[in-house]
């Protein structure tokens, strides 16, 4: 049974940066490489939204409208983990954030539309001054 775990979370000041990171374990082989990894958030009150996905093999990621140009999304293949890279932290970026995986028929490929099986219990991430 694949398990994950989100790290990172903090209270920061608009502007700065956090690493969230999200470490899986269980999976098939004991390798990533058959699940594409994403990462949502949910504020207090709102629909949850897809913030990010990395594909199973090759890399690729996509990053929502929302925080592209300040969040990015990378694998360590051999650590199992998968990290989300917030720079430029807005107020309206306070949310739980969760990874969770799924296992795509194109593993070259990634949405943060696809059915995610596996969830996280989230992190918390706070930005005020």
């Amino acid at each position: 049974q694949l398990q994950l775990a989100e790290s990172g979370g903090n209270m920061v000041q608009p502007g700065g940066s956090l690493k969230l990171s999200c470490a899986v374990s269980g999976a098939a082989g004991g390798t990533l490489d058959h699940y594409a990894i994403a990462w949502f958030r949910q504020a207090p009150g709102k629909e949850r939204e897809g913030v990010s996905c990395i594909s199973a093999r090759g890399g690729l990621t996509d990053i929502a409208d929302s925080v592209k140009g300040r969040f990015t999304t990378s694998k360590d293949n051999d650590k199992n983990t998968v990290y989300l890279r917030m720079n430029r932290l807005k107020s309206e970026d306070t949310a739980i954030y969760y990874c969770a995986a799924a296992q795509i028929f194109d593993e070259y490929y990634c949405s943060t539309y696809s059915n995610y099986d596996f969830w996280g219990q989230g992190t918390q991430v706070t930005v005020s001054s």
